[in-house]
C-alpha cells in the first residue's frame, strides 16, 4: 500500500468560512503511445487549458474566492508542464491550490521531475530509488498527477505523485507496458488554517486486496490525526478519466467511508469528497464503446441535508441508498464551480443549505466560457 506522507503547507484560508472549489470537465483525447497513452492534440488541448487559467486569474465575479482547481486525469501534455506552472505562480492569486493530471512518462522521467522538486517530494523520491534498485523498471510508464500549491506569501510548492493502479487500458502481459505504481500520498495540513486535504488519481480511490485498502490507510490515517490533534481530513479531491463513474464499487466504498457502524471513523466523518472526471467527449484509444464520462460530483456526510432536486445540469440524491448526501453533476464539457461545506454539521433546526453551486460554464464556439443560466 502506498505511504501516506504528511506536508505542511502555508495556506491562510478563511477561518470558519466555507471554501470553493471549481472542476474543470473538459474532455481528453489518448491515445497508446511507446510508452503508455499521450494526448492526440497537446495544442488544442493546451489553449482549452489556458483559457481556464486566464478566466481563474481574470478573478470576475467570485472567481476571486477560488482556493481549488481540479482538472482531469491525464489532461495536461507534458510538453507544456512547465508552461503550467509558470501561469500559476505569475497569475494565480496567493493560497491557491491547484491539481491537474499529465500525460505518461517513463519513470526515468518523473524521478527526474521529483529530483527537480526535490525540496517538496524527498520522501517520494526515496521511495522511488528503492524501486530502481530493486529491478529493472526505468521504462515503466507512469500515471501522474501534480498538486500546485500557491502559498499566502506567492511561493509555489509543487508536489508529485503517480498513480498507483491502473485503468483497464493500462495492463499487460508484457511487464514493460504494465504501469508503475505510486508508493505514496501527499496529507497537506495548511497552516494557518487548520485545513487538511489529499489529491489521488482515480482508481486509487478503489485499489484494496484481501487484507488492506488504499482508502483503508487513508481513514486510519486521518483517525490518528484527529485522536493526536483533534483534527481531521477536511476535504479529498479525486481527479478522474473514468468511463464508469457511477459504478457500483464508488458506491460501496463511499459507502463504507461516511458508513462505517463498526468503528467510530472520526478522522473522516466531516471529509468533503469531489470527484472530477473528464466531460463525455472524451475517447481513449480501444476504449469500449458506450463509454459515459463526466458526472463529477461532490459527496458529504448525510448529515449535512441536502434537498432532492433536479436539473439540467445538476441534481442531488444519495448514491442509490448510500449514507451520504450527493451533489451531481452533468457529463458535458463544463466548468463546475461550488462551495465546499464547513467542517461542522449544520443545526438541525436550520433551513440552511450548506452546498451551493455558484456557477456552471459552458463553451462556445469562439472558445470562451460563459456562465449557464440554471433552471431552478
Amino acid at each position: 500500500m502506498p505511504e501516506i506522507i504528511d506536508k505542511k503547507v502555508n495556506l491562510e484560508f478563511p477561518m470558519g468560512h466555507h471554501l470553493h472549489c471549481m472542476v474543470a470537465q473538459i474532455p481528453n483525447h489518448l491515445r497508446r503511445a511507446d510508452i503508455g497513452f499521450c494526448v492526440v492534440d497537446p495544442d488544442e488541448k493546451w489553449r482549452l487549458i489556458s483559457s481556464i487559467l486566464d478566466l481563474v486569474a481574470a478573478g470576475e465575479g467570485n472567481l476571486k474566492k477560488l482556493h481549488f482547481l481540479m482538472f482531469p486525469e491525464s489532461s495536461l501534455p507534458l510538453s507544456r508542464f512547465n508552461d503550467m506552472l509558470a501561469a500559476i505562480e505569475q497569475n494565480f492569486r496567493p493560497n491557491t491550490v491547484t491539481v491537474f493530471g499529465v500525460e505518461h512518462v517513463r519513470l526515468s522521467e518523473y524521478r527526474e521531475l521529483l529530483e527537480r522538486f526535490q525540496a517538496d517530494n524527498a520522501e517520494a523520491l526515496q521511495l522511488v530509488d528503492h524501486d530502481i534498485d530493486s529491478g529493472d523498471v526505468l521504462n515503466m510508464p507512469v500515471n501522474w498527477c501534480c498538486a500546485a500549491v500557491k502559498e499566502t506569501d506567492g511561493r509555489l510548492r509543487v508536489f508529485l505523485e503517480a498513480k498507483s493502479h491502473p485503468f483497464h487500458g493500462e495492463e499487460y502481459v508484457d511487464k514493460f507496458h504494465d504501469l508503475y505504481r505510486g508508493r505514496h500520498f501527499y496529507l497537506f495540513r495548511s497552516r494557518p488554517s487548520c485545513f487538511n486535504f489529499m489529491a489521488i488519481i482515480c482508481l486509487d480511490y478503489l485499489y484494496r486486496d484481501l487484507y488492506s485498502s488504499n482508502i483503508r490507510q487513508i481513514i486510519d490515517h486521518a483517525d490518528k490525526l484527529y485522536f493526536t490533534t483533534r483534527q481531521g481530513l477536511d476535504a479529498l479531491f479525486v481527479i478522474q478519466c473514468n468511463p464508469k463513474p457511477e459504478h457500483s464499487a464508488y458506491r460501496d466504498v463511499i459507502s463504507g467511508f461516511y458508513g462505517e457502524y463498526l468503528e467510530d471513523t472520526p478522522g473522516v466523518r466531516e471529509t468533503v469528497t469531489v470527484f472530477g472526471n473528464a466531460s463525455d467527449e472524451t475517447d481513449i484509444q480501444d476504449s469500449p464503446a458506450g463509454s459515459a464520462f463526466g458526472s463529477s460530483y461532490v459527496v458529504i456526510n448525510r448529515h449535512h441535508r441536502l434537498a432532492q432536486v433536479s436539473f439540467s445540469e445538476f441534481s442531488t440524491d444519495d448514491f442509490d441508498g448510500a449514507p451520504v448526501c450527493r451533489l451531481k453533476f452533468g457529463n458535458g464539457t463544463r466548468l463546475l464551480y461550488f462551495n465546499l461545506p464547513p467542517q461542522h454539521e449544520i443545526d438541525p433546526r436550520s433551513t440552511r443549505v450548506s452546498l451551493k453551486v455558484h456557477a456552471v460554464m459552458s463553451l462556445d464556439e469562439a472558445g470562451v466560457w460563459h456562465k449557464i443560466a440554471l433552471d431552478e
